[in-house]
C-alpha cells in the first residue's frame, strides 16, 4: 500500500493547480502517482479538463496555418509574375570556354524559345501552387451572378421602403397585347 495522503498533499496539488499545471506535472513536483493527483483533485472539485484551452489553442494554430499559407501563395504568385515579365525583356548570354578559355556576351531583345519555355513552366507551377494553397474563392460568373441578385435585393428593398410592401409579382395578366399599349 502507497503512503497515505496528507494535507500538506491536499493543499500542494491546490496551489499547483491554480497556477496551471497539468496533473502529470503536479505528480512529478510533490512526488506521487498521476492517479493520486487525480483523486485529490476530484475530491477538491478541481478538474484538469482543458478542452477549451486546447480549442482554442488549436483554433490559433489554425490560423497561423491559414496566414502562413495564404503568405506562401503570394510568394509563389510574385515568382509566377516575375518569370512571366522576363520572358519579353533583354537577356544576356554568356560563354567562358574555348581554348584559350575566352568570356563572351551578347545581350538579345528577348530570351530564347528554350528559356521562354523554361520561363512559362516556372510560372505555371508556381502559380498552381499558389492556387493549391488559396483557391479562389469564386468562380467570375458566380460573382456575376451574386452581384446581380445583390442588385435585384436592394431594388426590393427600396420598392418596399417607398410603397410600403414588396413590389407586385409578375403574372400573365400582366402581359398586354402591343395593340392595347398603344390605346386602340
Amino acid at each position: 500500500m502507497g503512503r497515505p495522503i496528507t494535507d500538506k498533499d491536499r493543499q500542494a496539488v491546490r496551489r499547483h493547480h491554480a497556477a496551471g499545471m497539468s496533473r502529470n506535472d503536479i505528480a512529478r513536483k510533490i512526488q506521487r502517482s498521476p492517479s493520486t493527483v487525480s483523486k485529490l483533485a476530484v475530491e477538491l472539485g478541481l478538474s484538469f479538463d482543458r478542452a477549451a484551452e486546447v480549442a482554442t489553442a488549436t483554433a490559433v494554430r489554425k490560423a497561423d496555418l491559414d496566414a502562413q499559407r495564404t503568405e506562401m501563395a503570394h510568394q509563389l504568385h510574385a515568382v509566377a509574375v516575375r518569370e512571366l515579365g522576363k520572358m519579353t525583356q533583354p537577356m544576356t548570354y554568356w560563354d567562358w570556354g574555348g581554348s584559350n578559355h575566352d568570356y563572351d556576351e551578347r545581350t538579345q531583345p528577348e530570351p530564347t524559345p528554350a528559356d521562354r519555355r523554361t520561363m512559362m513552366a516556372t510560372a505555371g507551377a508556381a502559380l498552381d501552387r499558389s492556387l493549391k494553397l488559396v483557391p479562389p474563392k469564386t468562380d467570375p460568373g458566380e460573382q456575376g451572378r451574386s452581384v446581380v441578385g445583390d442588385l435585384m435585393a436592394g431594388l426590393a428593398r427600396d420598392y418596399a421602403a417607398r410603397h410600403g410592401g414588396p413590389p407586385p409579382e409578375p403574372d400573365d395578366q400582366a402581359e398586354t397585347d402591343p395593340a392595347d399599349a398603344d390605346g386602340q
